[in-house]
């Protein structure tokens, strides 16, 4: 057999059900017989169970609710050493690699010890984080996220 004597119809005709008995699916055109699904009109939808309740409606809910505000990237104490008599911020945090974008809400907690005095300036800091960098000669300072600007703005800047 070649390729050219292959009998294939890739653009085969729809089937015309329910046009008479020679057609070959007339009478219940393929819907079997009686029942809601055999009538015309009435499309059920997937989770339909005749009237009972519902699958949906007993599956159990996760209770509380999933919040959509994104997580505080945190940047352990330790980390913060190589900033030693600097200034640690956002852009400076995420140079370093730190964090992976200044545009985004930054948290500083305790891991390991912090000895070298560092100017912290970032938008969140745990209780035990600002004695630890204070203790150490530090400062810390809260600041608003920094707004990252348009491309249009970089390119006309440029």
């Amino acid at each position: 057999m070649k390729v050219h004597e292959l009998i294939a119809t890739p653009n085969r005709n729809r089937k015309r059900v329910g046009r008479g008995i020679s057609a070959g699916q007339g009478k219940t055109a393929g819907r079997g017989t009686k029942g809601q699904n055999a009538r015309t009109g009435k499309k059920l939808r997937a989770t339909f169970m005749g009237g009972q309740g519902a699958l949906v409606q007993r599956i159990p809910k996760l209770p509380g609710f999933k919040s959509l505000r994104a997580p505080a990237q945190v940047v352990y104490l330790e980390q913060l050493a190589m900033f030693e008599n600097k200034t640690a911020d956002n852009f400076s945090l995420a140079e370093a690699g730190l964090v992976t974008t200044p545009h985004h809400t930054i948290k500083i907690i305790v891991g390991g010890e912090l000895k070298n005095k560092v100017t912290v300036k970032v938008q969140a800091a745990s209780k035990a984080a600002i004695e630890a960098i204070e203790k150490a000669g530090g400062t810390f300072e809260k600041i608003a996220v920094p707004i990252k600007q348009s491309s249009k703005l970089q390119k006309e800047k440029a």
